[in-house]
Order: C-alpha cells, then sequence, then structure tokens
C-alpha cells in the first residue's frame, strides 16, 4: 500500500507518454507525406492501451504469484513492462497499420472481459452453495429438509456434549418466506400500479417532475432505516389494532379466535417491504405505459371512449407484459430481503399463516447461521448453503419466468 499510488501515478504518466509518443510519430509521418490509413490518434490510442494492459497483467501475475519477485523490485517490473509494450505500440506507428482496427478490437476485448467476468462471478457463486449443499445433504436427508416441518438446526459439537439431536425441516422457513412476500405484494402491487397510471395518464409534466422523483427516493433509503420504521411505527400500530380487535370483537364471540398481541409479526414486516418495492414497481410499470403507442391512445379516444375506459380497456391489457414482469421483479427483490424480517418479524420458524405471528424468512435464517465463530463441518452451517442455493434457484426462476412473459406476450404495433 505504501507504494499503490506512487506506482499509480507512474503507470498513468507511462500511458499518457506512450500516447503522445505514437500519435507523435503519427503526425510526424502525415507532415512527411506519408498517407496514414487511419487518424493519428489512433495510433496514440493503440500504444497507450497496450501500455496499460501490460501494466495489468503484470499486477495481475505477480498477485497471482507473489514470491516470484521481490515486493522492492515489483513496481519497477510493472512500470518497465508497461513501458516495453508502450514502445512496441509507438513502433507499429507506420502507414500500412490499422490502428483503428486494432482499438476496436481491443475495446471489444474488454466488453468481452466484463461479461465474462459476470458469468464466471455468477458460477462461482452457483458451484460454491452447490459444493457445500452436496456436503450439507451427505448429513442430512434431502428430503428431510425440503419437506420436513420443523426448523432447529442446534446440534451438538462434540461426543461430550448435551445438545439437540437438530431439525433441519425448512417448510416453515419457506412458508414464512412467501407469507411475507404476499403481503408485501398485496401491499405494493395496487399502489404500485396506480401511482403508475396516474403518473403515466393523468399527472400534468410538472407534476410528473415532482412527485415521481420523490416516489422513486424510497428506493434508496437505507433497508435498516425501514426496520426502525417497522419496529417502532407499524409494529406498535398493528399491536394496537390486534388488541382492539380482541377486545371489542374477537373475545367475546369466542376466546381461542383472538390473534397475538406482538410487535413483531409477518404483517409488520410484510407492510413494511411492500412499501419498500413500490418505487420498483411505479416506475417499471409507468415506463411500459408510456411506450405503449400513441395511436393506441388517439384511436379509443376517436372511439368515444373517456381515459378511464382507455386506461382499463386498451392500455393495461397492452403493457401487461410488462407490468407482470415489474410484479416478479420487484417479488425476487422482496426475497433477498433481510434487515427488515429480522427486526419487524423476528426469528421464530414458525409454521404458520397467521398474519399476526411472528415468522422468519430464508435471509434471516442465513444469517443467524453464519454470525459468529461457525465450523463450517457442522450439519447447523451447512444448512445455510442449503437455504441459499434454494433462494437462488427461487429467484433465478422468478427472473427467468418474468422475462419469458416480456418476450411471449409482447405485443407488436407497428
Amino acid at each position: 500500500m505504501t507504494y499503490f499510488f506512487p506506482v499509480l501515478l507512474a503507470i498513468a504518466l507511462c500511458v499518457a507518454g506512450v500516447f503522445a509518443a505514437g500519435r507523435s510519430r503519427a503526425v510526424t509521418l502525415k507532415a512527411a507525406g506519408a498517407r496514414l490509413v487511419a487518424a493519428p490518434n489512433y495510433y496514440g490510442y493503440f500504444a497507450g492501451w497496450l501500455a496499460a494492459l501490460a501494466a495489468l497483467g503484470a499486477v495481475t501475475l505477480l498477485s497471482i504469484s507473489p514470491g516470484l519477485i521481490s515486493p522492492v523490485f515489483a513496481p519497477f517490473c510493472v512500470i518497465g513492462a508497461a513501458a516495453a509494450f508502450g514502445a512496441v505500440g509507438v513502433a507499429q506507428a507506420k502507414p500500412s497499420f490499422h490502428a483503428r482496427d486494432q482499438v476496436e478490437r481491443i475495446i471489444i476485448g474488454g466488453f468481452l472481459a466484463c461479461s465474462a467476468i459476470a458469468v464466471v462471478t455468477t458460477f462461482g457463486i452457483i458451484g460454491s452453495l452447490l459444493l457445500e449443499s452436496l456436503r450439507f445433504f451427505e448429513k442430512v436427508s434431502i428430503f428431510e429438509f425440503l419437506f420436513g416441518l420443523k426448523w432447529s438446526p442446534q446440534t451438538a459439537l462434540r461426543a461430550d456434549q448435551i445438545g439437540q439431536s437438530g431439525a433441519f425441516g425448512a417448510i416453515p422457513i419457506f412458508a414464512g418466506t412467501f407469507l411475507i412476500m404476499a403481503i408485501a405484494l398485496v401491499v405494493a402491487a395496487p399502489l404500485g400500479l396506480m401511482i403508475a397510471i396516474y403518473l403515466s395518464e393523468y399527472a400534468a409534466d410538472d407534476v410528473r417532475d415532482i412527485v415521481k422523483p420523490i416516489v422513486e427516493i424510497l428506493a434508496g433509503v437505507p433497508t435498516v432505516v425501514y426496520g426502525f420504521f417497522a419496529l417502532l411505527t407499524v409494529g406498535p400500530a398493528i399491536r394496537g389494532a390486534a388488541e382492539w380487535l380482541n377486545r371489542a370483537v374477537l373475545v367475546p364471540i369466542n376466546p381461542a379466535l383472538a390473534v397475538p398481541e406482538t410487535t413483531q409479526s409477518a404483517l409488520a414486516a410484510g407492510v413494511v417491504m411492500g412499501v419498500m418495492i413500490i418505487p420498483f414497481i411505479s416506475s417499471l410499470s409507468d415506463d411500459v405505459l408510456r411506450a405503449t403507442p400513441r395511436h393506441l391512445r388517439d384511436g379509443s379516444y376517436a372511439l368515444g371512449a373517456t381515459k378511464f375506459e382507455t386506461v382499463r380497456n386498451v392500455l393495461l391489457p397492452a403493457a401487461l407484459p410488462g407490468i407482470a414482469g415489474a410484479l416478479l421483479l420487484s417479488v425476487s427483490r422482496a426475497i433477498g430481503e433481510t434487515m427488515i424480517v429480522v427486526m419487524a418479524a423476528g426469528r421464530a420458524a414458525n409454521l404458520s399463516l397467521n398474519p399476526f405471528e411472528a415468522v422468519t424468512t430464508v435471509t434471516v435464517q442465513i444469517v443467524a447461521l453464519l454470525t459468529g465463530d461457525q465450523e463450517f463441518d457442522s450439519a447447523k452451517t451447512l444448512s445455510a448453503f442449503a437455504l441459499g442455493l434454494v433462494l437462488f434457484i427461487v429467484t433465478l426462476s422468478l427472473n427467468i419466468l418474468a422475462l419469458w412473459i416480456v418476450n411471449k406476450y409482447r405485443d407488436k404495433y407497428d
């Protein structure tokens, strides 16, 4: 770290110098009457890119093999590689050298490398989850994990230690996840869609310019802030409503109908999570509605339809594939949420569809299982990777389904 900024500055100066040298050589040749096949700047770009790639390659090689060269000489090797390859690039400044084509190939190669990084990262995630999940399924049956009704992952770590035998039935976790997701979707889908319709069809331009950024601010609020809001405001409000409902309605009818009076509940987490994903639904749906061809609106108005009838009978059916995709993408975002659930719904793995009870989700359990000093040989810790694999498959399936719906049912308008 001591030499990082000086070395980075030296590499930048080297690349700039190589660019200037390549361009100057091309300008000199052009002034001498040579007919170049590319503009002089491209010869400089080629030499500069060559020097930068050489420096990047040297840094990568030294990072992979740190003992290859002494750390004292490593910076000089990186700068030397950049200078040497830059000199080769400068020497290529000839009338017959197609510098522009080579620069475009380097840029395309850079784009391809960025895409490859994303693909390799995805496969790396899948591989790590799959390998650790297979280790877990060697200890616990996959059928017990997928169809078991009790989740209690605590096990004895040593032979002389008293502990539970461990129960790894993930149905309560999946049920809690989908319960909170369903509540969030019930809250967010109508509100987000109505906001999108208003902004797209009814709001004046100056109102739209104010309202839409304000709505999209919700997407930038940290999730821990939503968690505080759920714990301190929404949760107590739901508990108060439950107390009134029990006292005034349910208990007089039948005490067995009383609902839990708790601050942490699936309803509190779902409501706040629904508020969090409103901007995703409203923004994507608004873009889809505004992308609907103008002649559909004009044709509907020409036939005597009102604005509401046009929205209901023409625009919504035409934009339905995009709206469905927006809903599924928002659900994928909600499934991966952790902080709101931890603070608003708790960590209890209850198999219940009662929204007033505390439940947990897959992401919350993953955090709980991997927090602190853990042994990666125990079934308790390895179960987090199995949960992560299931979560990855579910979210990936939802994203694929969203893209399939959009591509399958997208209407083509001339």
